[in-house]
């Protein structure tokens, strides 16, 4: 339109590159310069040069670090609850417990905030009764945690997907409740109740109890 009517166009700039915004100047355009002044002032201030190289907010700092986050999120995904079986050895932590009792968020924020390769397994009726781990976490014992809920919470978590359902019961939930923390105890895995905590504090404690906190990919990222 303002080419056919012979008005320059109206050009609001944000770039730091100074060869750039000669050209622009140079052209038919009216160009205001958001950055005009308030750069030249930043460097004073600050006693340093801009950086002009393009791209620099969208940068991903360290490579590294991005990816093992994404290394262990599509780990965290392809272990969720016990769909894979594959590279388990290599898990950082597998946590276990009841359907509902937070297995997916904990995983999820591990792998992604601290770069931990991390599973989850979920115990069922399929797996009682029985003194032992279930066969597919029972070689990585060392690795496991336990996440455990109160019966009246794990309930009404569970209604909330399966309303009125055997699955959601508060008896249900008492007994596999009392069943996980039975074994959870007879093999020595540590474990805490989700009841009353957020998933943020209860990475904390996992990575505390598995004694985590000196491997190199555990650093938050950001």
């Amino acid at each position: 339109k303002t080419a056919r009517t012979g008005e320059g166009p109206i050009v609001f700039a944000t770039i730091k590159d100074a060869g750039i915004r000669r050209r622009l100047a140079e052209g038919a355009a009216v160009v205001i310069d958001l950055l005009a002044g308030h750069l030249t002032e930043l460097e004073t201030a600050l006693d340093t040069a801009a950086e002009t190289r393009a791209g620099q907010y969208h940068g991903l700092g360290d490579l590294e670090q991005y990816f093992a986050r994404m290394r262990a999120v599509e780990f965290a995904i392809e272990h969720d609850d016990g769909q894979s079986r594959r590279a388990l050895d290599s898990a950082d932590v597998i946590i276990v417990a009841p359907s509902r009792c937070g297995k997916t968020p904990t995983t999820m924020y591990l792998a992604l905030h601290y770069g931990l390769l991390v599973a989850n397994y979920p115990l069922t009726d399929d797996d009682f009764p029985t003194d032992a781990l279930p066969p597919t976490v029972a070689p990585h014992a060392e690795r496991c945690f336990g996440l455990t809920t109160t019966a009246l919470r794990l309930s009404q978590v569970r209604h909330e997907r399966r309303p009125n359902s055997t699955y959601a019961s508060l008896a249900q939930c008492t007994l596999e409740i009392r069943r996980a923390e039975d074994l959870y105890r007879r093999n020595r895995i540590p474990f805490l109740s989700s009841a009353t905590r957020s998933v943020e504090e209860m990475s904390a404690v996992i990575l505390q109890s598995m004694t985590l906190r000196d491997r190199p990919n555990e650093r938050p990222l950001t």
